[in-house]
């Protein structure tokens, strides 16, 4: 092919605009290729045509004349680097907004680095070490170049040209930007940090799914990209970087790479992937490997080998957790068991797919990898603890962990080595005299007038079209005649306001609403407002009506009483419309508005006169919208006076003259846009020349075109736009700035604008530029202009050469103190002055927190300036105006004292009686009263006690290779508060085609550059996918808008790292146990005595109450029998269906025939003796009670075992058959639909059919008749009872007959069940409580017991509701699940459920079973939802049982109502209880488990020592009752630990009396009952019935808690009073508070957390959270949040659910893993399966949506 410097200039020009396409995204790779070969095709010879297909494409070019090109090296032109064949590199473009322009795709390049800055500053010292030593892309010690093999074959030939260019390549502009502030800092401190230790960091885990739409994930081969070939110095591995300070590791270590994350896939396809990692790690190291071996477009991500165990670390995990990393064979060997496959589970039994889900997973398991995904979770988790065992930054300060205060000093500790002011109080200072020049108009109508009748055709106002042509000029006369119109049309025109008709007058507020693009419609109607006398408030246009900064704008309006809005016809045409009527759509938070079209207005009459309007100079002006650091909106009052002021005072500054041509190219509604284009113009006669947004992004170096056609004298930008205008080289040739004298850079206040006047300024100074016509300012809504500098700095009384800047320290900067610093140094940064003081202002800086006291001369402090021109209020603000707008600064005096020894006493008075106005802006006064600015108000956080500013954060971070993974300019950085101290937020736009591997690399490097330069930690930074972040109306970005979306969860970002461990440094100290033994529980119990504490002990009712048959035991069967000869026709069971109708019937006499004939056949068919242990799987139904009372006729032992899901059989199989195994079960008994189940095909891939006990069905007919009921003793074994407990432990306890009959007596006295009574029963029929009700308790007291299968539930929620309605049911029992779906359910069915006359006002005691604290929140909310249809809230309760009591305490029919109270999370914690007022912070309602059933004695105990507690104690519930459970049959796990459950005695006090361990934590208090405890009969009604049915929740207990701290050990005694008051007896009774189970409670910090507590906090964080369940593993806490939305929000609820522990738990989330719905095991009674999910977890059977792990 012909050399490209050959190529003619047409082609060249193509093809530099096509590179430009593909880099703006605006093409794909394979059509860049397509009309590359196109356009080469005539040039090229044959052979040649395919290899400019495949060849990539160089960097964004422009073409130069070829005369200036140089066929040796490179030549500098005009400060742009050119190559040897002519094209110039420059690195970056504008960013774009995608609102208002297609050019989306990858924009910004890879910053190289660079050895020299283009103004000849040298490089910080040690800079040029961090080269590689080849220092060339051929040499060997520079690999990674990214240049495809045939690209670099191809270029062999100038290969040394290639590669000399590259080393000496001088910087480019886009890297000069930043490059004085930050660029060599952080590379020198990414370098200085590399001979760190550098442990491995998990990488969080995402699905494939995510992975595909996440614009990290591009997998085709041919996808567009444009930095294969710019020099990549920054992967060599001599440069590569760890994380901060030992506590973060590095990512990209060869030797220890990032894992992976797990990706779905089969598990052939998951095994070959995993031998292919393992080929990957022994590859040799690409350093020495031939660039010509690596075709693919990037290098392999080396996958790192499998972290091995720890031996030396304390924290390692369990030893049957240390083989995971094995990469034998054996990892991919068949299990015994397959991992359960969630992905084919039924929506419709959702439930049931919950139910022991992962309960195959054997500990042998866990040690193997899994098929599903490549690595094992614990061993990222491990790698994570690895990581964090390094040192922190600082060693948590001492304090104790309940204050609040002390929380609150922890966040802003006072650092004792920090720099302090030294300097003297700084004096203010003065601006110069203002002296208006002869001839200014008085004011601004004046002005208009004068020169619309004088001068009528000169121009005032031009604007561009987005093709940069003129299209419209406004002279003065049509400006004059317009507003005229305007003012006419205002003053007649008739507005409608509700019923009354109004016009405006005088004083009156109306909104402009103008595009940015139509600035002539915007001035006239701006000045037909002055005219008129209305007070304008210009606002952006609402792009729709669900935007929320409009809506903020919205209450802006409304609180200003505007009800007029002005427009354009076009901008009408584009407002959003009601889809209905066609009208103008209300905005959300908008007031009704009026809209007034201010164009084809008709002539006013001759006889009006606008200057007849007098208004008084202190009205009103005009009204500027401004947002606080919140981003509320506020409304900036202006009179008249001070605008005018501010206009002359400009006018004197900027010398403006008379027919004086500007260029504007910032926004003409607010600020410096408005004052300098809209008004100072106008007062001067000038010519602006608008230039619109849309045209800035598509030719950015219009203003300068403008400039040089229009010979401008001044022109208003700011430092992008500079930035941008060097950028588009090719038009530079024909730039001449000569004529400017004023080039304005309305963000000098700004540090990134240093780098870029420094930079515009050395490439145009050739174009006639002069040094001193750049005129950094600084403004603010409040002051106005705050200083400027004056353009020629000669004729206005300063020193020519007054400009200045400054090399300061950030860290003396982030304690408020400025420092020089050395311009080699790291930290440092360089500020430029932003001019002197406005004429005739007074400046002063004081403190910017507290009082306003006058800094030091070297103190950082806020900027107060008063003059005539500032603004006067905010408003409707009475008290944000005093504390901005009138403050008078303090001078402190030091007074001594008289006699020399007292302390010096501190005097502060004021410097004068003028009110001075706070900026906003945080700076410092330099030599020749020179302002200089270091950041906003707004933009500062203040984390730790130090202050950093946002501006500096973007800069650090956008010096760390920002061109490849993120868009420059679409930064957020903000801070949020959490655990009372800010935390920095970092929120940046990633590039499409930026891979998980090299953001999460990018993110890591990130946190070690700010870390190393700034000294603080970021908390959270988050990458959106491109054009996600809010923008404003001219394209930046809507911070506060951001931190809104960001705090709210619906800023949907593609990657997040959370770093709490190293950035939260005011954590609770650890509490340590003493292991003092000098205090025992003997010592305890004493001293409670000594104080006047009741020992925690309490009694249910005497049985002996109850009638004489029910005092001396009685076995069920004999109970059967009698009640089947005395009234064998009273039905006894009724079975509904899903739709409410009886499906069966059961009588006494039925069930005692039916029993009898199963006995005979089990003793024939099963030879079955008495003492057999017989397994029954039935569903919830009668043939389960049949079969029950079959094996008791016998003698034989029953165990009822819930029936596996067929729909999930690999997981609940085996729960089945494990445990007819443990309980060692002869024969199964079941029904002929189970019996097929079991010996399915299906079933056999998880348990051999031929291997089960003999099974028999229980339809099959004997041949015998059974010949009696065996005889057996009390004491013997009725039935055992297997449970899966929420930890996961199986365990059966054997029930005897005598304690069956003593918890039936119990039960029925308690209940008051009779036989006229029914009972509905929803609830599982197989173990505690629940299989008491269903098979017991209506054998036992002869009631009617409807029974409602809980999965018919599922089918049809209302079914159990109908059912209490239609039968008229007074008592009925339930479980948490059936609540909770009736819930959830019937939320939206309350009207349809009425119309169907379902009334629940029969209802007197609905009590939920279970086992675990009641659960408030659930209970309200059912109460509060079932009002409606008369449920009376006080009759719903939780009963409490347990393994070794399957029933303590039950509600009873009589029973006063449950007592609340309110206790203190933080006591909790540290197993103490402290009762609280409602709504008090850290406050948790518990209610009590219901009332103790008769003959029942609970004590609370210590678990450790045993020892009795006191009253108001948190310990373990201990209980002693003739029903307990007889003992363990046998725990499948260790037995050891559980030899005392049921004869732990105490070690004070009764040491003799035997209690059964409830494995509960708990407390009693002694309560006041509503009503004496006394034995009703049928026909009384209840306390419930009488009460009212109107009541609410709250009345569950109308507690009154007077509390009173007694002076001895802070305990807290109280009195409750109840407010029932219907019963004038009140006796006490001991309430029993259930707080949660001993084996589910978290130890982290020394402290005891419940999951309960933690999940009820993360539910409350965000609305798509369905479901979360907590576990620890190795000391890390693991959230699991079920995801209710889509895919791509899983992300937003990391930084949600870390900060809502943090905040309410003082816990850092270790790992937040989000799942799909359904994902978290839940059994039968509705509780948890903590420990089940856990094992899920850590054997990676999840499937989760993503994995985060916070550093």
């Amino acid at each position: 092919m012909e050399h490209p410097s050959s190529l003619p200039g047409y082609v060249r020009e193509k093809l530099a605009e096509l590179d430009l396409e593909l880099s703006e995204g605006d093409i794909t790779q394979k059509g860049y290729e397509k009309k590359r070969a196109k356009l080469l095709q005539p040039f090229l010879k044959k052979h040649e045509v395919d290899k400019v297909k495949s060849t990539p494409p160089p960097p964004y070019y422009n073409v130069k004349d070829a005369n200036n090109s140089s066929s040796h090296g490179n030549v500098s032109s005009d400060g742009v680097i050119v190559s040897s064949e002519g094209y110039s590199y420059v690195t970056e473009v504008p960013s774009l907004s995608s609102s208002q322009q297609r050019h989306s795709k990858k924009i910004d390049f890879q910053v190289g680095k660079s050895s020299a800055q283009q103004g000849g500053h040298v490089g910080a010292p040690g800079y040029e070490n961090m080269r590689p030593q080849g220092g060339a892309v051929g040499d060997p010690g520079y690999q990674n170049t990214r240049e495809p093999s045939g690209f670099q074959n191809q270029q062999s030939t100038n290969n040394s040209q290639h590669r000399q260019r590259r080393t000496q390549r001088k910087v480019t502009h886009n890297e000069k930007r930043y490059h004085s502030v930050r660029q060599e800092a952080v590379q020198q401190a990414l370098a200085a940090l590399k001979g760190r230790p550098k442990p491995s960091l998990p990488m969080p885990s995402k699905r494939t799914s995510v992975l595909n739409r996440s614009p990290g994930c591009n997998d085709e081969l041919d996808s567009s990209t444009d930095d294969e070939s710019i020099p990549e110095e920054n992967i060599s591995p001599d440069k590569e970087y760890n994380y901060p300070r030992d506590h973060i590791s590095n990512s990209i270590l060869p030797p220890e790479p990032i894992i992976k994350p797990p990706i779905r896939e089969s598990s052939i396809g998951s095994q070959q992937h995993s031998r292919l990692d393992v080929k990957q790690n022994q590859m040799p190291n690409p350093k020495y490997t031939s660039s010509n071996s690596a075709p693919d477009r990037r290098p392999p991500q080396n996958l790192p080998p499998l972290p091995t165990s720890d031996t030396s670390s304390t924290d390692s995990p369990p030893i049957a957790y240390k083989r995971e990393n094995d990469l034998s064979d054996k990892a991919f060997k068949q299990k015994q068991f397959n991992a359960p496959d969630i992905t084919q589970f039924n929506n419709a039994h959702r439930a049931a797919d919950r139910v022991t889900r992962y309960v195959n997973v054997t500990q042998n398991e866990l040690n193997e990898a899994d098929a599903n995904g490549k690595w094992k979770v614990s061993a990222k988790i491990q790698q994570l603890l690895n990581t964090l065992k390094r040192p922190k930054r600082r060693p948590l300060p001492e304090f104790y962990e309940d204050n609040d205060i002390e929380l609150e000093i922890a966040a802003n500790t006072k650092d004792p080595n920090a720099p302090k002011p030294e300097g003297s109080t700084m004096t203010p200072v003065q601006g110069e005299q203002l002296s208006i020049p002869a001839g200014l108009p008085r004011t601004l109508e004046c002005a208009l007038q004068r020169y619309g009748t004088n001068s009528f055709k000169s121009p005032m106002a031009t604007v561009l079209d987005p093709n940069g042509k003129i299209t419209t000029t406004l002279t003065y006369g049509k400006l004059l005649s317009r507003a005229q119109k305007i003012a006419y049309a205002l003053s007649t025109k008739i507005f409608s306001k509700g019923p009354e008709q109004v016009t405006l007058k005088a004083g009156d507020r109306v909104a402009l609403v103008y595009p940015n693009n139509d600035p002539l419609s915007f001035i006239t109607a701006w000045y037909g407002c002055m005219f008129r006398g209305l007070v304008p408030l210009p606002i952006e246009l609402p792009l729709s009506s669900s935007d929320t900064p409009p809506q903020q704008v919205g209450f802006l309006l409304s609180s200003c009483g505007i009800t007029v809005a002005l427009t354009s016809e076009a901008c009408l045409k584009g407002l959003p419309k009601s889809t209905t009527t066609g009208e103008i759509a209300k905005l959300k938070g908008w007031p009704r508005l009026q809209w007034f079209v201010t164009e084809h207005l008709p002539k006013p009459p001759k006889e009006f006169n606008v200057g007849n309007l007098r208004v008084d100079d202190s009205a009103a002006a005009y009204i500027e919208y401004t947002t606080d650091k919140e981003g509320s909106v506020m409304g900036v009052t202006v009179t008249r006076a001070a605008m005018i002021n501010h206009c002359r005072a400009l006018t004197m500054a900027c010398h403006y003259t008379e027919g004086e041509t500007i260029v504007c190219v910032l926004d003409f509604k607010r600020e410096v846009g408005l004052w300098h284009s809209v008004l100072t113009s106008v007062l001067n006669g000038m010519h602006v020349i608008f230039i619109p947004y849309a045209l800035m992004k598509l030719r950015p170096s219009s203003w300068m075109q403008l400039i040089t056609k229009h010979r401008a004298s001044c022109c208003l930008v700011k430092s992008r736009d500079l930035h941008w205008g060097l950028l588009a080289t090719k038009d530079h040739k024909d730039i001449s700035l000569s004529s400017l004298r004023m080039l304005l850079v309305a963000d000098g206040a700004n540090p990134w604008s240093l780098s870029s006047c420094d930079q515009f300024l050395s490439v145009f100074q050739a174009k006639g530029l002069r040094s001193d016509a750049i005129c950094p300012c600084a403004s603010s809504s409040e002051v106005f202009t705050v200083s400027l500098r004056r353009p020629g700095r000669g004729s206005c009384g300063f020193s020519p050469s007054a400009t200045g800047r400054g090399v300061l320290s950030m860290a003396a900067l982030s304690h408020g103190v400025v420092r020089v610093d050395s311009e080699d140094s790291l930290t440092s940064l360089t500020l430029q002055d932003c001019g002197q003081v406005m004429p005739a202002a007074q400046m002063v800086v004081v403190r910017s927190e507290g009082v306003p006291v006058l800094c030091k001369t070297d103190q950082v402090g806020e900027i107060c300036v008063t003059s005539g021109s500032t603004s006067a209020s905010y408003f409707g603000l009475d008290g944000m105006t005093n504390s901005t707008f009138k403050v008078q600064p303090l001078l402190e005096e030091f007074e001594q004292p008289k006699d020399g020894n007292g302390t010096v006493n501190v005097i502060s008075k004021q410097i004068g009686e003028e009110f001075y106005v706070r900026s906003g802006l945080l700076g410092f006064l330099g030599p020749g009263g020179l302002v200089f600015v270091c950041g906003s108000r707004d933009g500062l956080m203040t984390v730790t006690g130090r202050k950093h500013n946002a501006d500096d954060i973007i800069a650090t971070v956008l010096a760390v290779e920002p061109m490849r993974f993120i868009y420059r300019g679409r930064i957020a950085v903000f801070s949020i508060k959490v655990l009372r101290d800010e935390r920095v937020c970092v929120i940046a736009e990633q590039r499409p085609d930026c891979s998980e591997e090299e953001s999460f690399q990018w993110m890591s490097r990130v946190l070690q550059a700010v870390d190393s330069i700034h000294q603080v930690g970021i908390y959270c930074l988050a990458l959106v996918p491109p054009n996600h972040l809010p923008k404003t109306p001219l394209g930046g970005i809507h911070l506060c808008e951001a931190r809104r979306r960001f705090l709210e969860g619906s800023l949907h970002p593609a990657n997040v790292l959370m770093c709490p461990h190293t950035c939260v440094t005011n954590l609770p100290k650890p509490r340590e146990l003493h292991q003092d033994t000098g205090v025992g529980p003997a010592s305890v119990m004493v001293g409670n005595l000594v104080q006047g504490n009741r020992l925690a002990e309490a009694h249910g009712r005497d049985v002996g109450l109850a009638e004489d048959c029910e005092r001396k035991p009685q076995l069920i069967t004999g109970v059967l029998r009698w009640r089947a000869n005395t009234s064998p026709d009273h039905i006894i069971f009724t079975l509904l269906n899903s739709k409410g109708a009886i499906a069966k019937t059961l009588t006494c006499s039925e069930l005692h025939k039916r029993a009898e004939k199963i006995a005979a056949l089990l003793q024939e068919r099963g030879r079955i003796e008495a003492g057999d242990h017989v397994a029954l799987i039935f569903p919830p139904g009668l043939d389960l009670l049949c079969a029950f009372y079959g094996c008791l006729y016998l003698g034989a032992i029953p165990i009822t075992i819930r029936p596996p899901h067929p729909q999930n059989l690999n997981t609940t199989l085996p729960t089945v058959r494990m445990i007819v195994d443990v309980s060692k079960s002869g024969i199964v008994l079941s029904i002929q639909p189970i019996i097929k189940l079991l010996k399915s095909r299906e079933a056999a891939t998880s348990i051999d059919p031929k291997t089960w006990p003999p099974i028999l069905d229980i339809d099959d007919n004997p041949k015998r008749k059974y010949a009696g009921i065996a005889t057996v003793t009390f004491d013997s074994s009725a039935y055992l009872d297997f449970s899966v407990s929420t930890c996961g432990r199986l365990s059966g306890v054997n029930i005897t007959h005598r304690s069956l009959s003593s918890l039936c007596a119990s039960l029925k006295l308690a209940c008051e069940l009779y036989p006229s009574r029914h009972v509905a029963l929803c609830l599982d029929p197989y173990c505690g409580l629940g299989f008491v009700m269903w098979t017991l308790i209506g054998v036992y007291s002869g009631h009617h017991s409807i029974l409602i299968a809980p999965y018919e539930v599922e089918a049809n929620p209302s079914l159990w509701l109908s059912t209490l309605s239609q039968h008229r049911v007074r008592d009925t029992f339930c479980s948490y699940g059936v609540i909770e779906l009736c819930t959830k359910a019937l939320s939206n069915s309350i009207p349809s459920l009425k119309q169907r006359n379902i009334d629940l006002r029969c209802v007197r005691t609905c009590v939920v079973v279970a086992e675990e604290r009641p659960r408030v929140q659930l209970t309200q909310q059912f109460c509060k939802l079932f009002q409606a249809l008369g449920l009376n809230t006080r009759c719903v309760s939780t009963s409490f049982g347990c393994r070794v009591n399957p029933a303590i305490c039950v509600q009873g029919a009589s029973s006063a109502e449950s007592a609340q109270v309110y206790v203190d999370m933080r006591a909790l914690r540290n197993n103490r209880v402290a009762l609280v007022e409602r709504g008090a912070p850290n406050s948790l309602c518990v209610i009590e488990s219901g009332k103790l059933l008769p003959g029942v004695k609970v004590i609370i105990a210590n678990p450790d020592t045993k020892g009795h507690c006191g009253d108001s104690h948190l310990g373990e519930i201990w209980v002693q009752a003739p029903h307990n459970a007889n003992g363990y049959f046998t725990i499948y796990g260790d037995e050891t630990d559980y030899n005392d459950h049921f004869n732990a005695k105490l070690v004070t006090g009764a040491t003799s009396e035997l209690y059964a361990r409830t494995g509960y934590l708990g407390f009693l208090r002694r309560t006041e009952c509503s009503q004496a405890a006394s034995l009703l009969d049928e026909t009384t009604p209840s306390v419930a019935s009488r009460d009212s049915d109107t009541e609410s929740l709250n009345s569950i207990s109308q507690l009154q808690l007077n509390f009173s701290t007694a002076s001895l050990g802070g305990n807290t005694e109280h009195s409750l009073i109840s407010g029932a008051g219907n019963c004038n007896d009140q006796e006490l009774h001991d309430a029993v508070y259930v707080v949660g189970a001993v084996d589910e409670v978290i130890s982290l910090r020394g402290m005891n957390y419940h999951p309960i507590d933690i999940e009820n906090s993360v539910m409350r964080c965000h609305k798509k959270i369905a479901e979360c369940a907590v576990f620890t593993w190795t000391n890390l806490l693991v959230v699991v949040v079920e995801l209710d939305g889509n895919e791509s929000e899983a992300l937003d609820l990391v930084p949600l659910v870390t900060n809502t522990v943090l905040e309410d738990h003082q816990l850092i989330v270790g790992v937040v893993v989000v799942v799909d719905p359904g994902v978290v095991p839940i059994n039968s009674r509705g509780e948890k399966q903590r420990m089940h999910l856990r094992d899920g977890f850590l054997a990676d059977q999840l499937d989760p949506i993503y994995v985060a792990y916070n550093m």
